[in-house]
């Protein structure tokens, strides 16, 4: 349970909220590059701040305030230049950094230009990798924008998925360090919808909670394991601050403000070593929808179940209600470790958890994963189809509903074979059925 005043700490992320101010200190993925194709602009809510995200014609990304200073005219509407982006009511143009480089009329009239110099809106650095557009939205100078390992994965189809929940995000994240979720959440509950009298799978034995250097670990055994188990000897990563790393995908948690949070999910299909070599030209990105066609939530994939068990919470949770329990040791440790954050940053310290400073150190950030040598070294058709991790994902987008036509076309395509377009995954869920226990 925590008090009122400490459970805003945790959720509040506005302009000059403790929390807005740390988070806007890490890089986040927060639009798909290939987005970008067929538009130039689009509006963007993050951190509580209204902006416009767009590219130049010169291949340039900006993140900038969404009105123009002028007389608040919506740039969203605006054009862009070779260098930046132009309002469309009276031409007033803005640079990457907010920095205002012209004011048609103004500059007629004072050729000094001494308006133009004095105006400046708020402008983010934004950077795309993996397919993803990254924004920052802290002090200047920025940390290194990690390069996860996973990131450079070959031989793989990468896909970047998009959703807007109706939930603060640090509810979203406790989901990253809570093991015990996936048993009940993921496996039984997806029983239950085939089969109202199907069986449980094995219950939770034995939990194990570590920090790293990039974030924290959970570890796990079921009834049936044995303590040379993947999920016991390495486990899965809540990567810091808002992140969830699961060997073939990642989730991040992106507060849009207080009571809205995008998720980003980016998930990396092996391709079978007989589809070696395979170089993915570009990644696609795509909405994943929250509701069906008869505006029911849909709860049929893993991501859009835990959708459900986030929204399902309320706007901002109310954690002075809650009774926590031996499961909940993970999301204690996440707790405390964020208000020694906050408190360091309150401190003056630049140097906060898992950022990474020197670009020497930034090359392929190794993290922990349960399938790392079969992601990177790749495996057989008939072995990977069985594996209990990568096997399920040459059959179906199970991880979250309503992927395009368009992009499963390109998946079977790189993979070589057909998805079964399946409408339940009782036996796709990690966990429903027994596992291989032996580290590699």
């Amino acid at each position: 349970m925590l008090s009122e005043e400490k459970n805003r700490l945790l959720t509040e992320v506005g302009p000059g909220k403790p929390m807005g101010e740390y988070l806007r200190r890490y890089w986040h993925p927060v639009a798909g590059a290939d987005e970008f194709d067929k538009k130039s602009v689009r509006a963007i809510r993050l951190f509580g701040e209204d902006l416009v995200l767009f590219k130049d014609l010169s291949g340039n990304f900006g993140l900038i305030e969404r009105r123009c200073p002028h007389r608040n005219a919506d740039l969203v509407h605006g054009y862009v230049e070779k260098e930046g982006l132009r309002c469309s009511y009276h031409g007033w143009q803005f640079g990457q950094s907010g920095q205002c480089l012209h004011q048609p009329f103004e500059e007629v009239m004072d050729p000094s230009a001494r308006m133009r110099q004095g105006t400046k809106i708020k402008g983010y650095p934004v950077k795309e990798k993996a397919g993803m557009l990254w924004a920052y939205m802290g002090p200047l100078p920025a940390p290194e924008l990690p390069d996860w390992d996973f990131l450079n994965f070959k031989n793989g189809f990468a896909q970047a998925i998009f959703s807007e929940l109706p939930c603060n995000w640090f509810q979203c994240q406790e989901n990253s360090i809570d093991p015990v979720h996936f048993e009940w959440t993921h496996n039984n509950w997806m029983v239950r919808q085939q089969d109202p009298n199907g069986s449980n799978v094995p219950t939770h034995l034995q939990l194990q909670f570590e920090e790293f250097e990039y974030g924290l670990t959970y570890k796990r055994l079921r009834g049936g394991d044995t303590e040379d188990n993947i999920m016991w000897t390495v486990g899965r990563v809540c990567l810091w601050p808002n992140a969830f790393y699961l060997g073939h995908h990642c989730e991040w948690r992106v507060p849009i403000d207080d009571e809205n949070t995008l998720s980003v999910m980016w998930m990396f299909g092996r391709v079978p070593k007989e589809m070696e070599p395979y170089e993915q030209k570009k990644i696609p990105s795509w909405v994943g929808p929250l509701k069906d066609e008869n505006g029911e939530w849909i709860i049929s994939h893993v991501i859009n179940q835990d959708f459900a068990a986030w929204y399902g919470q309320g706007r901002i949770t109310d954690r002075t209600k809650e009774k926590l329990g031996q499961s909940d040791k993970g999301v204690v440790m996440m707790r405390r470790k964020f208000f020694e954050e906050l408190d360091a940053m309150a401190e003056g310290k630049q140097q906060l958890f898992a950022q990474i400073w020197d670009p020497a150190q930034n090359e392929d950030v190794f993290l922990p994963s349960a399938c790392r040598e079969e992601m990177i070294h790749g495996m057989p058709r008939e072995q990977q189809n069985v594996h209990h991790l990568l096997g399920p994902y040459l059959n179906d987008c199970f991880g979250q509903y309503g992927q395009p036509d368009r992009v499963r076309e390109e998946y079977e395509k790189a993979v070589g074979q057909k998805m079964k377009m399946a409408s339940t995954f009782v036996n796709a869920v990690h966990g429903a059925h027994k596992e291989e226990t032996t580290s590699k």
